[in-house]
C-alpha cells in the first residue's frame, strides 16, 4: 500500500520497512543543491520559478528549492529554516559589491574569486586565553525573535497538509566548526593539542549560544516536526580530523547534552551531518542518541565499504546519503547514477534503515541529467 512522504520518512525512523525508500534532497545546507545545477532542473524539467537562496544568503550558493521542483525530485521532505537577525540581514544587503560578507558571529566570508566565497574571515584568529573569549564583544543576538518569528507558522502549515517529513535547520556551525569559522581550522587544532582549557572554553562559550538559538527554535516548533538536523564535520577523506580521544574528550560531551537537549523537548529524531570518514565515532554517535547519520561519503575510508556500515549499525542508526558527489554526480553519465543509485540502495536500503541522498550539497559541476538520474533510479529501484 502507498504511503505518504510524510509516513514513509516515519517508517525508516522507526526502524520499519516503508513501501520505498524515501528521497532528502533540496531540503537544507546539508542535503542541498547550488544555484547553478537549480537553475539548470528547472530549464530541463520545463519548471518556471523564483531564483531565490537558502536563508536568503547569495554567498552561501544554496538554492530555496520551489515546490514544483521538489516534486520533481521526489524530495519526500520539507525544510524549516531559522534566519539571520534582521540587522545582519540588512547589512549585508547593503555592503558594498565584493566586500567581506560577515555573519551575526563577527566570522565570515571572502570573494575568492568572482561569485565564489569562502571562510576567511576569523575575529579570534590570535586568541590564546579565556580573557581573549570574554572580551570579545561581537556575539550573536540569540533572543533576536526575528530568527524565528516565521517558523510557527511554516510548521503549523507543513503539519496540516500532512503530506511531508519536516525537518528543521537552525543556521548555527555547530561548536566544532563555529570554533573553525572563529580561529581559522589549523589554528583551533593547534590549540586543541597545547591550549587545551582555552579549547574546552571557547567551544563551551559557543555551544551556550547555539543552546539559546535551538531552545527558541524547538519553543517555535512545537510538536509540528519529524527531523532536527544537527552536525560538526569531523572527517577527512582518509580518517578523522583529531582522533577518538580527542573527540571523546573535547566535543561528545557538548555534543551528548545537545541532543539531550533536543529530545527532552521534542520527539524528532536527530539528523547528525559530519563529512568525511567517520567510521571510527559511529558507536559514540549512537551512544549518545543520534538517529540519522548523513552524509555517508561513499568516497571516504571505510565510509566506501557500505556492507560493513550495514551489517555493523543496521538497525541502530538510520543512514542518509551515499551517493558519491566526487566523481559519479559529476563526472560519470546518466546510465552510471543509475547504476550507482541501484547498488546503494541494494546493500544500505535492504530492510530499511535508509534515505537515499546526495553526498551533502550538490555542487555547481553537477549536471542536470544526472540529478534526474539519481531521483528517477531512486524510484525505480527503491521499492520494498
Amino acid at each position: 500500500m502507498a504511503m505518504t512522504s510524510r509516513e514513509r520518512v516515519q517508517a525508516v525512523l522507526n526502524h520499519e520497512v516503508p513501501d520505498q525508500v524515501p528521497v532528502i534532497v533540496g531540503v537544507s545546507n546539508a542535503t542541498g543543491i547550488k544555484m547553478t545545477p537549480y537553475k539548470a532542473v528547472k530549464k530541463l524539467a520545463g519548471i518556471e520559478a523564483p531564483d531565490e537562496y537558502i536563508y536568503d544568503w547569495p554567498e552561501l550558493g544554496s538554492a530555496l528549492v520551489d515546490e514544483a521542483t521538489l516534486k520533481r525530485l521526489h524530495s519526500d521532505v520539507r525544510g524549516i529554516h531559522d534566519r539571520l537577525p534582521e540587522a545582519v540581514t540588512r547589512r549585508n544587503k547593503t555592503r558594498p559589491a565584493h566586500s567581506n560578507f560577515i555573519d551575526d558571529w563577527g566570522s565570515g566570508q571572502k570573494e575568492i574569486e568572482e561569485g565564489v566565497w569562502y571562510p576567511g574571515v576569523h575575529p579570534l584568529a590570535e586568541a590564546t586565553t579565556v580573557q581573549e573569549v570574554d572580551a570579545y564583544t561581537n556575539w550573536p543576538d540569540m533572543d533576536d525573535p526575528y530568527r524565528v518569528a516565521h517558523v510557527k507558522a511554516q510548521a503549523q502549515k507543513l503539519a496540516a497538509e500532512n503530506q511531508y517529513a519536516i525537518m528543521a535547520t537552525p543556521w548555527l556551525l555547530f561548536p566544532f566548526e563555529r570554533a573553525h569559522a572563529m580561529q581559522g581550522l589549523d589554528k583551533f587544532l593547534y590549540n586543541m593539542a597545547v591550549e587545551k582549557d582555552f579549547s574546552k572554553y571557547l567551544l563551551e562559550k559557543i555551544y551556550g549560544y547555539c543552546k539559546i538559538l535551538m531552545g527558541h527554535f524547538l519553543d517555535e516548533l512545537g510538536d509540528n516536526v519529524d527531523i532536527i538536523k544537527i552536525g560538526d564535520d569531523l572527517g577527512t577523506q582518509e580518517s578523522l580530523l583529531i582522533s577518538p580521544k580527542m573527540y571523546r574528550e573535547f566535543i561528545k560531551p557538548i555534543h551528548a547534552d545537545f541532543i539531550s537537549f533536543i529530545k527532552q523537548r521534542s520527539k524528532a529524531k536527530v539528523f547528525f551531518h559530519t563529512d568525511g570518514d567517520v567510521f571510527n565515532l559511529i558507536e559514540d554517535f549512537i551512544e549518545i542518541g543520534v538517529d540519522i547519520l548523513n552524509p555517508i561519503q561513499t568516497s571516504a575510508g571505510r565510509m566506501s565499504n557500505l556492507a560493513e556500515l550495514k551489517a555493523r549499525y543496521g538497525g541502530r542508526i538510520v543512514f542518509c546519503g551515499g551517493i558519491d558527489t566526487q566523481r559519479i554526480l559529476p563526472n560519470g553519465t546518466p546510465a552510471e547514477v543509475h547504476d550507482e543509485v541501484k547498488r546503494v540502495i541494494q546493500v544500505l536500503g535492504e530492510g530499511g534503515d535508509y534515505m537515499l541522498a546526495s553526498v551533502h550539497t550538490i555542487m555547481n559541476e553537477v549536471p542536470a541529467e544526472n540529478i534526474l538520474a539519481m531521483v528517477d533510479a531512486a524510484q525505480e529501484f527503491g521499492k520494498y
